[in-house]
């Protein structure tokens, strides 16, 4: 990649955490104060743990509740539950869905630990996606559902249960999954009871339609850099789990749209032109829960994990495995939330000093969490014992 300008725009640490915060909702509200809209604006909010995901985009829109959520998943159908970046589960806002399975289904696929005589081949992968597609185009069905429908389309040996998982196997075709739902074949559906269904994100969007690949690509790697920029292609790579020579050679195709600077005398990409300073410096406390986007996303870990938060709030290097504090954008605690009924006790743990004021600020923090959750939060300053998440 070339530099547009011979004279390479500086970035403070505080001017990037100012950008980030505000491009995330965090220091002000984003677009319209929707939850499509807060989901689009961090690029889609992590959602194995649907209550954290409720937390993510109600700390983004002023008022939202989890009710609020549940509305635009299951009612508006503004936002889509599925497998986005990292094969993860994922809220996106559904009028992105057509750049989303684009971009995720043009990754390269990552080597598979699968054996040989487990694995799927090429063309078992394409039976797979299109019996999943033909299922679930009119139906929202159960894991077991789908798989019947699966092997009935494709052959027994879809069925095989082969694979490790959870002290059982799964069956074959379940390595396909995800990659369903990137090639936009599948999404999930309403619970049944405790049960889980899966179906068509045609229901979602009728007019539903993919977007050509490389304008797919294009449109992520803005979107990407506008959030959590200024970023490398290895940083961009590691996001989407993809691999890095094919992120580094995306960044290159586009480097008439990109713009290199520098942040502490390391290089890093904006999008061409974006280098204003924030509206305002980083400032204030704040709480952020497991897996949230701006904790999962923003590099450098050793600045955004200062000193010992990165022995504190990350699991082997990876984040979003700890819910945690921020001061001025930076990590600088962790904290953990019990249910129970009505109650919701929340234990706090600092790795840096608080002062007065900020114990007010994270008082109405936590009460803050406690409206979007539904419940009444008591709030414990003390030690978290309760290890990260998997």
């Amino acid at each position: 990649m070339t530099n547009r300008s011979t004279a390479v725009p500086r970035l403070s640490w505080s001017d990037v955490c100012g950008r980030r915060l505000d491009r995330h909702g965090l220091s002000a509200p984003v677009g319209d104060g929707k939850p499509a809209d807060a989901v689009a604006a961090m690029c889609g909010a992590h959602a194995q743990v649907l209550s954290a995901a409720e937390v993510s985009i109600g700390l983004r829109v002023p008022g939202a509740t989890r009710a609020d959520v549940a509305d635009a998943l299951w009612r508006e159908r503004s936002l889509v539950k599925t497998f986005g970046p990292r094969g993860t589960v994922h809220l996106l806002a559904t009028r992105e869905l057509p750049l989303w399975t684009s971009a995720l289904g043009a990754i390269p696929p990552s080597a598979t630990v699968m054996p040989g005589d487990v694995r799927l081949t090429p063309d078992q992968t394409d039976e797979v996606v299109a019996a999943i597609a033909a299922a679930l185009a009119g139906a929202e069905l159960t894991i077991d559902e789908l798989g019947a429908e699966v092997a009935a389309r494709t052959g027994p040996w879809a069925a095989d249960p082969v694979m490790p998982a959870f002290g059982g196997m799964w069956p074959r075709w379940r390595q396909a999954l995800h990659l369903a739902a990137h090639r936009g074949a599948l999404c999930f559906g309403p619970n049944r009871g405790r049960k889980v269904t899966y179906t068509s994100p045609r229901r979602w969007l009728p007019e539903f339609q993919p977007v050509p690949a490389p304008d797919a690509l294009a449109g992520l790697v803005r979107r990407y850099l506008h959030a959590y920029g200024p970023a490398t292609p290895r940083q961009f790579a590691q996001w989407l789990s993809a691999p890095r020579r094919w992120a580094t050679e995306l960044f290159e195709s586009l480097a008439g749209e990109l713009e290199q600077v520098e942040v502490a005398g390391s290089p890093a990409w904006v999008r061409a032109g974006d280098t204003a300073p924030p509206p305002a410096p980083p400032h204030g406390v704040r709480l952020l829960p497991y897996f949230d986007a701006y904790t999962v996303g923003c590099h450098p870990r050793e600045r955004v994990f200062p000193g010992p938060a990165a022995q504190r709030a990350l699991a082997g290097g990876q984040a979003g495995n700890f819910p945690v504090v921020l001061i001025d954008g930076t990590v600088a605690g962790v904290w953990h939330g019990r249910r129970s009924g009505r109650g919701l006790s929340v234990t706090v743990e600092m790795l840096t000093p608080l002062t007065g004021a900020g114990r007010r600020e994270l008082a109405d923090r936590v009460d803050r969490i406690g409206e979007i959750l539904e419940c009444e939060p008591r709030l414990t300053i003390g030690t978290v014992t309760v290890g990260g998440h998997a």
